[in-house]
């Protein structure tokens, strides 16, 4: 590639969407270290706060240096190890130490000037949507440093609290999906290693900090963590607008799969109830479950924002802990069925009771006026929590077949850029990929229309999963 071509074209590069991937110029290296070998790119969700190109972006190894580290692994007896999968990169800093191991000689300035690592992309600013606001995800590394005792099982992050050291949390969330990008790095551990700042999770107070991804990507649960704070910095947790779309929900950086967050402030606010805790601690936990929740359209999430934000005004006024969480006359009721009929109270799960006379029964003082105000009373309640219901499962579905449309149109995108240009390993992957995942998507949206029979006719898994109903 001449150097006349990469100053002259960088200035003309054509923006592109996220998630795109193609080879070579002007986003990867062509004809190095020899002729034939091109190198491959992709494009990640983020953007720079500016607007003007992509945060996240990948390099992908030419087939023949892909090859050839293979047989390297091979030959050194790793070849099942996570050595063999060193051909993506993350990162500059992961492409330049490549480089200087594999090809001393070469000029790195050289290398980086023949392409351009910054991928410009298309502006959101038609629809309003703000960029992701970035926080370096760890890079690809070259090695992986080797335990010294194999029979010891230990977390990467040398972390003696994470969660891959108790059997039973290994086999809740087994098996997980393979991951070739921020798992190889030495010291990050997909347990208990925020993907957004790579710092060590706290699973203090029942984890309130955190969030896990348990969504199925296809190969397994994804099983990536991040702190809360991290997820709300980053514009991936909460009400988010434009292309990402968040509503009380949370986005994976590393799977993109989505997870609603009222379930998880539902059990802030048991840890909060359950848990002798100072009211600083409190407090906090209060706020992080108010932020995941604020802005929302949906009537679930104002409902259980309504609550936190009356505990902590209580709070505020010097309340003791047990009246915080007493029924306030001037709250109104939050109530939602279990899948029986039943009405409970969200934040007292498993307890569930009709809610019938404030009075105790008296035989002298009976009257039947006393039934029929019960009756009412209880149909009202009933009415109530079927409309909540039916908002829920409205939302869900409506969200679900916005999600398949988007993906179908991503495909028909990605299919009509392999058929303008030259067939390519990497764009011929990127279209299998997004077929694999809108048949998913599809098959999720199937087994949420089984709700269509009825909640007492649907299994608990699908209205725990996909509605939130426990």
């Amino acid at each position: 590639m001449s150097s006349d071509k990469s100053a002259m074209d960088y200035h003309f590069a054509e923006p592109v969407i996220p998630e795109m991937s193609g080879e070579g110029f002007p986003y990867a290296p062509e004809n190095w270290p020899e002729k034939g070998d091109v190198w491959g790119w992709r494009t990640g969700r983020r953007i720079v706060p500016a607007g003007t190109h992509f945060q996240d972006r990948y390099l992908y190894l030419p087939n023949r240096l892909v090859r050839l580290l293979k047989e390297e692994n091979e030959n050194a007896g790793s070849g099942s190890s996570t050595h063999s999968k060193q051909h993506i990169f993350a990162s500059k800093l992961a492409v330049e130490r490549y480089v200087k191991r594999y090809f001393p000689d070469a000029d790195i300035n050289a290398f980086f000037a023949s392409f351009s690592w910054k991928i410009p992309a298309i502006s959101s600013a038609s629809d309003n949507a703000e960029p992701i606001l970035a926080i370096p995800l760890q890079q690809v590394a070259l090695e992986v440093s080797d335990s010294d005792d194999e029979d010891v099982v230990k977390c990467k992050a040398n972390n003696k609290e994470c969660s891959s050291l108790v059997l039973g949390e290994v086999a809740k969330y087994s098996p997980v999906m393979p991951c070739d990008i921020c798992c190889t790095e030495p010291g990050f551990c997909r347990d208990c290693s925020c993907i957004l700042c790579s710092k060590t999770v706290s699973a203090a107070y029942g984890g309130y900090s955190y969030i896990k991804c348990k969504v199925n990507a296809g190969e397994g649960i994804c099983g990536h963590v991040a702190h809360i704070e991290c997820a709300l910095r980053c514009l991936l947790a909460g009400q988010v607008g434009g292309s990402i779309g968040l509503d009380a929900g949370y986005l994976c950086r590393r799977c993109d799969g989505r997870t609603d967050v009222i379930s998880h402030v539902s059990n802030l606010l048991q840890t909060c109830k359950s848990t002798d805790l100072d009211d600083e601690i409190l407090k906090k936990i209060l706020n992080l479950g108010a932020c995941l929740l604020r802005g929302s359209e949906r009537p679930i999430a104002k409902e259980v924002l309504r609550y936190i934000e009356l505990a902590i005004s209580k709070l505020k006024c010097g309340t003791t802990h047990e009246d915080v969480w007493k029924k306030d006359d001037n709250l109104m009721d939050y109530s939602m069925s279990n899948g029986s009929g039943v009405t409970q109270d969200p934040m007292n799960e498993g307890n569930a009771e009709v809610k019938t006379r404030s009075k105790p029964f008296n035989f002298h003082n009976f009257s039947f006026s006393d039934l029929d105000e019960d009756a009412v009373q209880v149909v009202e309640e009933f009415r109530r929590s079927q409309e909540l219901e039916y908002k829920v499962v409205e939302e869900a579905l409506t969200a679900q077949k916005t999600y398949l449309i988007n993906l179908h149109a991503q495909l028909e995108h990605e299919k009509e850029a392999l058929a303008g240009q030259m067939s390519s390993a990497a764009a011929e992957d990127a279209v299998r990929e997004r077929k694999k995942q809108l048949k998913r998507e599809m098959a999720k949206f199937e087994n949420m229309c089984k709700i269509g029979n009825g909640c007492s006719r649907t299994s608990r898994s699908i209205l725990k999963e996909y509605f939130g109903f426990s």
